[in-house]
């Protein structure tokens, strides 16, 4: 069996290309209910959603020792750690969550980079950690790449509309976001395959007006399902990701069993 890992993914979506190719794809989050659930595709593959507090050292702990024995064929790891108290976007708020916490940032960058330890701890496998323009930047390291989600428009098919938010996500995700990532171990950045963005005005709290992407004004707020949208890899890059990094290997393996 040919594994696929996700760390703090709710939503599933960077996986469900490599599950219809039939891999078998775990995706832990605090979110997800204690009540394991799990999606089957016609491949025979699947995307189990599972609950996990990964802010614990000792959860991080119980996952090495699961994942090290020899013989798990495990072709990649994402990673998408919370960025309220890293992303440049909330810096206004920097100050009074300092004083609250002074090692705050800290703790958050190190969530991050737990990731990249753990990929290393069970055998170096190729990882990807997401997080939008933040201070991991300078907690940690440069990111290696950055896109927005229209540059991997082109691999969404021309009369796309999203599955689950047609309302919010532009079609063919035609929009800009930029989105920085921190790889190792070989992972491969896939080519881009560009459309063209939508852009919209909207009018500020202070009169003046701006542009930006068309659920700019749709995705504001704390509430959980606007965060989880707005944290829900691009399904264009998803499939990108999985064709650039693919383990014709393990491929060979799913088709025999």
């Amino acid at each position: 069996m040919a594994y696929v890992l996700s760390f703090y993914d709710y939503t599933g979506e960077a996986v469900r290309p490599w599950a219809e190719a039939g891999y078998h794809c775990i995706c832990y989050d605090i979110q997800h209910p204690t009540t394991k659930r799990v999606e089957r595709f016609p491949s025979g593959g699947k995307i189990e959603y599972v609950h996990a507090d990964l802010h614990r050292l000792v959860t991080w702990d119980t996952l090495a020792i699961q994942w090290t024995p020899a013989g798990r064929s495990i072709a990649m790891i994402f990673g998408f750690p919370v960025c309220t108290d890293l992303a440049v976007s909330g810096a206004k708020h920097f100050e009074r969550k300092r004083q609250a916490d002074p090692d705050f940032q800290i703790k958050a960058a190190g969530h991050a980079k737990r990731i990249a330890l753990f990929a290393r701890q069970i055998g170096d496998r190729p990882y990807m950690i997401e997080n939008p323009v933040s201070v991991l930047s300078t907690l940690w390291r440069k990111p290696d790449h950055s896109f927005n989600p229209c540059d991997f428009g082109g691999y969404l098919p021309e009369d796309d509309q999203h599955p689950r938010w047609p309302e919010v996500i532009p079609a063919r995700d035609a929009y800009t976001k930029k989105t920085c990532l921190w790889t190792g171990n070989g992972f491969v950045m896939p080519e881009g395959d560009p459309v063209a963005p939508i852009q919209v005005s909207y009018q500020k709290a202070d009169g003046t007006v701006t542009t930006g992407s068309p659920q700019f004004g749709k995705l504001g707020g704390k509430s959980a399902k606007t965060k989880n949208i707005r944290s829900a890899t691009p399904r264009g890059f998803a499939r990108a990701a999985f064709l650039a990094n693919r383990n014709p290997s393990l491929d060979a393996t799913i088709a025999a069993e």
